[in-house]
């Protein structure tokens, strides 16, 4: 069962982005093992959540169906009372907001609100702040190939993927796929927005889903590891001052230790995918962070903090 703000999140993603009014089943089919089985537990779980959200003032709306479907009920957000007018950034100011976001790391419920509402884009400039739903064509494709147990074929990063989607998840203000790519003969992760091109459904062919347990863990945690930007998984290696030593040692924990120097300060070797969220990491620790290697991602690093600057 996934975690309940996780779950929130999900719920209130989804209502946001439908079109139509969707039933409870048709939310808990979406949300794949997020609600209980039982009848009874599901309503219970979805009555909960829609007290939580109407605490915090968002409300979900409803309908009852007629003809065929007389006496379900439809349940939907209505956008216009809930989002707040697009705010209009410049690329300077985006860039300012991304170095605040890194350099701050707020991690409290106060924080991560205000964020949510500091929505901005910017053209040309490589991961935004993105705090709102994003709303993206291409989801319903894709929303429809898990619920019917369908592969999609997609270009991503110049390459054409086939992917069993177990399921699609919302994280930091993106949306994720998760599945077993064929290419690779293995489970990836990729973000909606960076495929290309559309996606096309092959409905002739159904998968087998894995278990609940495998889908729990389908999504890394680690938020270097979200996204599949680069062809495989591979290690960064970051210096660390001695007052910061502490604090990342128990963050990543002893293992991730390469070198402990004289000074106190430590050298640490990390997995990422996600070069932005890798950039973010790194910019967090302002002048107690330094990133060594990869040769090409430090200077990725430097042209993007020159062009701040």
């Amino acid at each position: 069962m996934a975690d309940r703000v996780e779950r929130l999140t999900n719920l209130l993603a989804l209502l946001l982005e439908t079109r139509r009014p969707l039933t409870l089943h048709e939310i808990a089919s979406e949300l794949g093992g997020q609600y209980p089985d039982a009848g009874q537990a599901r309503r219970a779980a979805f009555e909960r959540d829609k007290a939580s959200l109407r605490d915090i003032g968002i409300t979900i709306s409803s309908e009852t169906f007629g003809g065929d479907r007389a006496g379900e009920m439809g349940y939907w957000i209505d956008r216009s009372g809930f989002e707040l007018p697009e705010i209009d950034l410049t690329e300077d100011e985006v860039r300012a907001l991304q170095v605040a976001l890194a350099a701050t790391r707020p991690d409290s419920a106060i924080g991560e609100e205000a964020l949510w509402k500091l929505g901005g884009a910017g053209g040309g400039v490589g991961g935004p702040v993105r705090m709102h739903l994003p709303e993206l064509p291409s989801l319903p494709v894709l929303r429809s190939a898990v619920a019917n147990r369908h592969p999609v074929k997609f270009d991503y990063g110049g390459m054409p993927r086939q992917l069993d989607p177990w399921g699609l998840l919302l994280r930091d203000g993106f949306w994720y796929v998760i599945g077993f790519d064929h290419h690779r003969s293995d489970r990836r992760t990729f973000r909606v927005d960076r495929c290309d091109g559309e996606i096309s459904i092959d409905s002739s062919v159904q998968f087998d889903r894995p278990g609940e347990e495998a889908l729990a863990g389908a999504l890394p945690t680690n938020p270097l590891l979200l996204g599949d930007e680069v062809p495989g998984e591979r290690e960064a290696v970051i210096h660390i001052a001695r007052r910061r030593a502490w604090l990342v040692e128990r963050e990543v924990g002893p293992d991730r230790i390469r070198d402990r120097r004289e000074d106190g300060s430590i050298v640490v070797v990390l997995p990422f995918t996600n070069e932005d969220a890798l950039r973010s990491w790194v910019l967090g620790f302002l002048d107690d962070a330094e990133l060594l290697e990869p040769s090409d991602v430090r200077q990725r690093l430097i042209e993007w903090l020159e062009s701040v600057a």
